[in-house]
């Protein structure tokens, strides 16, 4: 429910930039925001895993939330007015990532009947990246360029990708079907 709130926050600072008087309590009430956000979306796998309350729903809405918190954030300080921003290239090659990931998964569930998707490392250090790429921006750091934390944000989203292609091609061979 904090994505919307994130996206206006982050779109009304950067027309603030825009025209020339940042209004910077926008830029850190939306640091605060996502931070929130983050911190409530583990909080809640914990408690979950903690007390055993998984739910199917939950399995299914808790990683959507997750990569559109993510996405979110990602877009909207790629194409917006904000002093630092991402370069094009890496919306584009995490929703490429998503979008496939996404599309595989549906594929799977629809050749073999369940997709399984197990967690790996490099998904979870990509995300790590991604959260960490997003606080540079968010809280304008300048000691060292945003695109080193980008890079390695990309760098992990592209690896954990075909990891997790590589898996989705062997459940349909396990399957019988090549």
């Amino acid at each position: 429910m904090l994505i919307p709130v994130f996206i206006g926050l982050v779109i009304y600072y950067g027309e603030s930039v825009r025209e020339g008087a940042a209004n910077e309590s926008l830029r850190h009430w939306a640091a605060a925001v996502f931070g929130i956000a983050s911190a409530s979306d583990a909080l809640d796998g914990w408690i979950a895993r903690r007390f055993n309350q998984i739910t199917r729903l939950g399995t299914l809405l808790d990683p959507l939330t997750d990569k559109l918190l993510m996405l979110a954030a990602i877009v909207t300080l790629s194409f917006t007015s904000w002093p630092q921003h991402f370069p094009l290239w890496f919306p584009v090659i995490v929703i490429f990532r998503d979008m496939a990931s996404i599309g595989g998964a549906f594929l799977i569930d629809h050749i073999v009947g369940q997709c399984v998707v197990k967690p790996h490392w490099t998904g979870k250090v990509a995300t790590f990246f991604q959260i960490t790429a997003i606080s540079w921006v968010l809280l304008d750091v300048r000691f060292l360029d945003r695109v080193w934390p980008t890079a390695l944000a990309t760098l992990f989203t592209v690896i954990s990708g075909f990891i997790y292609l590589a898996d989705g091609a062997r459940q349909i061979k396990a399957a019988g079907h090549d």
